[in-house]
Order: C-alpha cells, then structure tokens, then sequence
C-alpha cells in the first residue's frame, strides 16, 4: 500500500497541474471503488475551481468552492494527469477533466485503480469527512514529537510498532517507515509501547520525521505497484535497513535479520541493533 511518503510525492506531482484550473466534467467509468462514488462528485465537480490539493494522512483532497474531492489511493491506486486523449486502460475508472491553462492544453487527472481499494468521496464546505475526524498529528508537523508518544503510550500494552502505526496516536506511519524508524532509533519492535522511555521516544520521533522527509525527497519506496504521477518509480527502497531482508546481514552489525508477524503485518529487526 503506499504510504505517506508515496502520497505526498503523489501531491507534489498533480498540485502544479491542477491548482487553479476549472473542472470541465467528471467521468466515472464505473459508480464505486471501495464504496460507492457519492453523486456530488459528477454533481458538484464540474465547473469548480480547484483553489488546493491538500494530504491528510494517506488521502488527498482536491479543494473547491463546493466541497473537496477526496481520494485514497488504496494498494494499487494511481493518480496521473494526461492528455484527454491519452489511451484508456483496463482499471482507470476516473477522468477529472480540466480546462486548458495559460500555455498548456486540456489535461485530464485519471484514478486508476487495478484492486478497486482506493475511494473517491466527497467532504461538504466546512465539514471534516468521517474518514478524516478522529486522525492523530501529521508526523512532519511539530504535533508530533517524543512527549506526545510518551504520553498517550503510558499503560499501554501493544507492541511499540502497532502503537507507532495507530492513526489516532499519529498519522501515515505506515508497516515500512515504521519499520525503519524503529531500527534507525534502536528500539525493538515488539516490545509493550508502555515499557518505552520518554528519551527513547524522542529519538524516535525523530527518526519518523528524519525518515519520512528523506522518503519524500527520494521519491518514497517503490515495492509493487506504486509509480509517481510522471510514471517514475520511488528510490528510497534501495535504502532500507532492515525491511524486507529477513536473513541478510544488519548494515550496521552484521547480525541476521529477524522477521516476525504483528498485527497481520511481517515485521523486521536487528536483535542486537534493537533492544
């Protein structure tokens, strides 16, 4: 699934092309993806000014006068902005047509969506949709820090990834970067998130920040199926330390790397790295 990174770079790629351009008509080649497309997307759409193009978490929002569009990308989702003639494909169920800009021509923002887990919802002027209300700090704003992890953990049994992973605690650490951020600031994954040290949390804070920004410089982490929007694959993904190399020697000590299972989620660390 991608995760903050992969939608941010996302984010950056569509905001200069979108930001300011009228939407001429929305197509909708089929009426759901995870749940069903509510009729204010091809209602209200269309003939709206997109003023931002905002993430939230692992969602973007399309904002207008009317409301915003809001979309996940879900595990195989992508967002490219193309010509209005550009072939279609078997999944690209979306086309966000726009008007033509100063000194380009029509473009077209299509969503495709091979597994159909990605969404397309609406969120009404001066409202927070469902999805988005009860979401903890972004991890990049200065919401979020060791104190707030040290706090909200206190008497909590759940291993230290699964608690790092919680959208309420915090949003858009997803099973990689959490993975990572925990390596990177010598904390095994397993242990009971209550059993962490304030100190410890503050390093690890800042790793989450220190990774997820370098992710985004790099194009965040290519596995599957995610592409940028100019159809490039991330490269952070060269970079991991111990996601993904289960049996192969820590970078750093040379010690096996360890997998395991939490939360329906493999896992990876370095038993003498992490402790």
């Amino acid at each position: 699934m991608p995760e903050l990174p992969e939608v941010e770079t996302t984010r950056r790629g569509i905001e200069p092309h979108l930001v300011g351009r009228r939407v001429t008509t929305v197509t909708l080649r089929r009426p759901d993806l995870r749940w069903p497309i509510p009729r204010e997307v091809s209602e209200l759409l269309p003939g709206q000014r997109i003023e931002a193009v905002e993430r939230r978490a692992k969602y973007l929002l399309l904002h207008t006068q009317a409301g915003s569009a809001l979309l996940h990308l879900g595990m195989s989702g992508m967002l490219r902005v193309l010509p209005p003639d550009a072939p279609l494909g078997l999944h690209d169920h979306v086309d966000i047509a726009l008007e033509r800009g100063a000194h380009v021509g029509p473009r077209v923002l299509r969503f495709t969506d091979p597994r159909r887990f990605g969404c397309l919802l609406w969120q009404a002027p001066g409202t927070t949709h469902e999805l988005l209300a009860k979401l903890g700090p972004e991890p990049l704003t200065d919401a979020f820090d060791g104190d707030l992890l040290w706090h909200l953990s206190r008497g909590r049994t759940a291993a230290v990834k699964l608690f790092l992973m919680d959208n309420a605690v915090v949003v858009g650490v997803g099973n990689i970067y959490a993975s990572e951020a925990l390596f990177a600031a010598g904390i095994d994954p397993r242990r009971e998130a209550g059993g962490v040290s304030r100190a410890r949390y503050a390093r690890l804070a800042a790793e989450v920040k220190r990774i997820l920004a370098y992710a985004i410089e790099r194009g965040g982490t290519t596995l599957r199926d995610f592409l940028a929007p100019d159809g490039a694959p991330g490269y952070f993904f060269r970079e991991l330390m111990v996601y993904g190399r289960e049996g192969e020697p820590c970078k750093v000590c040379g010690t096996a790397i360890r997998q395991t299972v939490l939360g329906q989620r493999s896992t990876f660390w370095c038993p003498r790295c992490q402790h």
